[in-house]
């Protein structure tokens, strides 16, 4: 027998039969495409497997797992790439993590005419132009009101501070360089430092600002050592 003669007939047998998925959209909608590098249309795709004929799906043979698929450049993932928030989102996401910083800043250490300027520059940085300093005012007061009202006290209005300020920072830390989460820190420094040296309410937020961001706390005292000393 010559070599490679044995052979022959399995990859004729491969080609004559195999499986064949076909594909059904059920869904679409916005997503960051790895392939792509940025937010893209996609479409939600179902398969199910036959025994194909001459590449003519024949015999089902069950079902494939969801994907997620470009329409721009075609490519499939698996669905879990919807986790990742698309460049909008976490655009919205970032503004929304100053604003809470900064908010707690103000409640913690008071809404005093240098630290609502300085938060007022501090959000306007950040995106957020619709946001004066009376406005910043009654928004604090009403966090400090929320706080205190849930926590049973003003003494537990640091405890309160550190919930909220987990809740809007915590997701959005996976998707920011260690830079970025240190800037959101410092934005809340400045806001505290604005009308004088840090208070301990306001050393107490500012920590709990790096925990939710996941900062080491030696990086924490670093930065908030940093922020106060003139450059």
């Amino acid at each position: 027998m010559l070599p490679g003669r044995g052979r022959a007939p399995a990859v004729l047998l491969s080609r004559l039969v195999g499986t064949h998925t076909v594909w059904s959209t059920v869904g679409d909608g916005e997503f960051f495409c790895p392939g792509c590098g940025g937010d893209r249309n996609y479409q939600r795709r179902n398969g199910r497997r036959f025994l194909a004929l001459f590449g003519i799906p024949m015999l089902p043979r069950g079902t494939a797992a969801p994907v997620i698929e470009c329409v721009a450049c075609q490519e499939r993932f698996s669905t879990d790439v919807l986790d990742h928030p698309t460049t909008h989102r976490l655009t919205a996401m970032l503004r929304d993590a100053v604003q809470a910083v900064t908010l707690a800043s103000l409640v913690a250490g008071g809404t005093t005419a240098p630290a609502l300027d300085t938060a007022v520059r501090v959000l306007r940085g950040a995106g957020v132009n619709d946001c004066p300093g009376a406005r910043l005012r009654e928004l604090a007061e009403a966090l400090n009101d929320e706080v205190t009202s849930v926590r049973g006290g003003s003494d537990s209005c640091e405890a309160g501070l550190a919930v909220e300020l987990h809740e809007a920072l915590a997701p959005l830390a996976p998707y920011l360089a260690g830079a970025g989460r240190e800037a959101i820190l410092l934005h809340g420094a400045r806001v505290a430092l604005a009308d004088g040296p840090y208070t301990p309410a306001e050393r107490a937020v500012l920590c709990a600002v790096g925990q939710a961001l996941t900062i080491d706390v030696e990086d924490v005292e670093r930065l908030l050592t940093a922020a106060r000393t003139p450059s």
